[in-house]
């Protein structure tokens, strides 16, 4: 295609596309970005990276990596290793060092590559991440322990493998042509300036979001723009040690004390779905599928090396003195995708090498290209049957998240806890999520449609969304999120009585038939005023001689009905035009006002 600009807004039409579409079908990213890109480079020739940019796509896709390794180092908090069990912290440190010298001695001896480029592809598939991990186990639901375990581990491992693949690449780089000792102080010099430039400029961000130097509407250009610079100036002091630099930047801001990154960890997760996504197409489009073809056999053997070898041992390795069963440690064996940091990284690292004319460089894209397209479609399509063979697969979601952190939804949230019912409260306000934690309720502080809540909100164990917050702006956007995540007839908010308002004022109808949570005309705001009248949030069971129109006449109009438990510990919501009739047996979870209230 000739003009750059309809093939740079055809790369933005594809990444969304192909994001959507994967968000649909609950699969990685990657997969789609993958296919098309492929298809519109190397197959129809629409796009081609190198005519796009010429001589600007190294710098492009440096930057871009840059930005990447940046946003995962800010999710890498020292005291989340520690918090999430030894099973990560040594898939972290002794599966990383095991995965990486399976598939450099496979890549050695299978591919006659030499040592170096082999450690460098060894260090690069190390990498997991959260982008390929996330949606895997939205559609396997292994169980919450595993669950837990892949998705820290996406989250922590990224960076580490990326600074891993760093220090390679630095070696590789320094060895040029240097004597050995020369080499050593060349490696020492980029090592130790990335440390010291990325220290400082970690602390520098830190302290000026601290003392609040920049204006809040400024912060997150304040940091991208700080960040780059960092990344170009400690290229100039040391050539190619700013990847190392960004790196030890994120992991020093995401760490130092009293400083609040959500904001710039929203804005960074933003521009690297942007960036990942058009990356990953544009890379993909510069795929050489006859070199793919020439690695021959070998790449067969580094990839059974990787998936069978590696990652088995790597786990077995990381899980002594864990108490994971063998079934467990097979399904973490099992799930172990590759995503696009390795992608990116490669692909940087392969254009540099072959920029200083580095013999054989150019393999490292299509091996690290084919651990991604092997791992992803085979794990995505088999994980779930593995995990239900194995028998660790989660029961079905039956948790209930609550948006809106009032006084009601505190004490219906204990009662529910009370029956043995799963449930999370998410909110926006602290002193609501403050109060919550005092009655040990599980909470979420934040948006639950975010990035980061996908992270760490446990979305496998949650089966229904009941919106319940006095956030009139925020509520449609909650319901529509979680109506593609868990399904539309999953997410009930209570009535805000507007459909007898003005036109202009009433909410759109799709969203009404949502507001049905409970009866007609129970509003956020009359439930905070029984509560503060004194009313309770109660169990009842009904019994053959207690049935529910006895429950019904003995309370009358003092009574809301809320959830009802069926006798095999199914949760029935009661909502406005459903006539729901529990039997004996049951139990009713019920709003009771005072007698003297009514």
């Amino acid at each position: 295609m000739s003009d750059p600009m309809i093939s740079l807004v055809l790369v933005g039409i594809l990444s969304i596309a192909c994001q959507y579409f994967a968000y649909k079908v609950r699969l990685p990213a990657i997969l789609p970005l993958l296919i098309i890109g492929i298809i519109v480079g190397p197959v129809l020739d629409v796009i081609n990276a190198d005519r796009l940019f010429g001589d600007l796509l190294f710098p492009v896709v440096s930057l871009s990596v840059a930005i990447i390794l940046f946003e995962g180092a800010l999710t890498l908090k020292f005291k989340d290793i520690a918090g999430h069990g030894n099973m990560v912290r040594n898939l972290c440190s002794i599966g990383v060092v095991v995965t990486l010298i399976v598939a450099a001695v496979a890549a050695h001896y299978s591919l006659g590559m030499s040592w170096q480029l082999a450690f460098l592809f060894g260090a690069i598939v190390t990498v997991t991440g959260p982008t390929v991990i996330v949606p895997m186990i939205r559609t396997v639901r292994p169980q919450s322990n595993i669950s837990n375990i892949l998705r820290w581990e996406g989250i922590i491992i990224d960076p580490i493998g990326a600074l891993l693949a760093v220090l390679v690449f630095e070696f590789i780089v320094a060895a040029q042509g240097s004597a050995i000792s020369h080499t050593f102080l060349i490696f020492g010099k980029t090592i130790g300036i990335g440390l010291v430039l990325g220290w400082a400029g970690g602390y520098f961000l830190g302290l000026s979001l601290r003392k609040s130097w920049v204006p809040h509407y400024l912060q997150n250009t304040a940091v991208l723009t700080i960040i780059l610079g960092v990344f170009a100036a400690s290229n100039v002091v040391a050539h190619e040690s700013g990847l190392l630099a960004v790196t030890v930047a994120g992991m020093v801001l995401a760490n130092m004390k009293n400083v609040d990154v959500e904001d710039i960890l929203e804005f960074k997760e933003t521009l690297s779905t942007l960036l990942i996504s058009g990356l990953f197409i544009l890379l993909a489009t510069r795929l050489n599928l006859q070199a793919i073809a020439d690695v021959g056999v070998g790449i067969v053997l580094v990839l059974i090396a990787v998936m069978f070898i590696a990652r088995p041992l790597s786990v077995m390795a990381s899980a002594i003195g864990t108490g994971l069963n063998w079934r467990e440690q097979a399904l973490l064996s099992w799930i172990a995708p590759r995503g696009i940091v390795a992608a990116a990284v490669s692909a940087l690292f392969s254009l540099k090498l072959e920029e200083i004319g580095y013999e054989g460089a150019s393999i490292i894209v299509p091996m690290v290209f084919m651990v991604i397209i092997t791992t992803v479609i085979l794990q995505s399509l088999s994980a779930g049957y593995v995990a239900k063979w194995l028998k660790v697969q989660a029961p079905p979601p039956t948790g209930f998240l609550i948006f809106g952190g009032s006084k009601f939804s505190r004490l219906l949230a204990k009662e529910m806890m009370n029956q043995d019912m799963g449930v999370c409260i998410a909110d926006t306000n602290w002193d609501a999520i403050r109060e919550a934690r005092m009655m040990d309720i599980p909470v979420y502080f934040g948006n639950p449609m975010s990035d980061h809540a996908s992270r760490n909100l446990q979305m496998d164990t949650i089966g229904t969304v009941l919106i319940m917050s006095p956030y009139k702006q925020l509520n449609p956007m909650i319901a529509y999120h979680f109506e593609y995540t868990i399904g539309k007839v999953q997410v009930w908010g209570l009535s805000n009585n507007e459909q007898a308002a003005r036109p202009s004022h009433q909410v759109s109808e799709h969203y009404a038939r949502k507001l049905t949570l409970f009866d007609e005309g129970v509003t956020y705001s009359y439930l905070a005023s029984a509560v503060a009248r004194g009313a309770a949030v109660k169990t009842t069971r009904i019994t053959d001689e207690f049935t529910f129109t006895d429950y019904i006449e003995t309370y009358g109009g003092r009574l809301t009905p809320l959830i009802a438990i069926d006798e095999t510990k199914h949760f029935h919501t009661f909502l406005n035009g459903q006539e729901k009739i529990p039997k004996a047996g049951w139990k009713v979870i019920s709003l009771i006002e005072s007698e003297d209230e009514k």
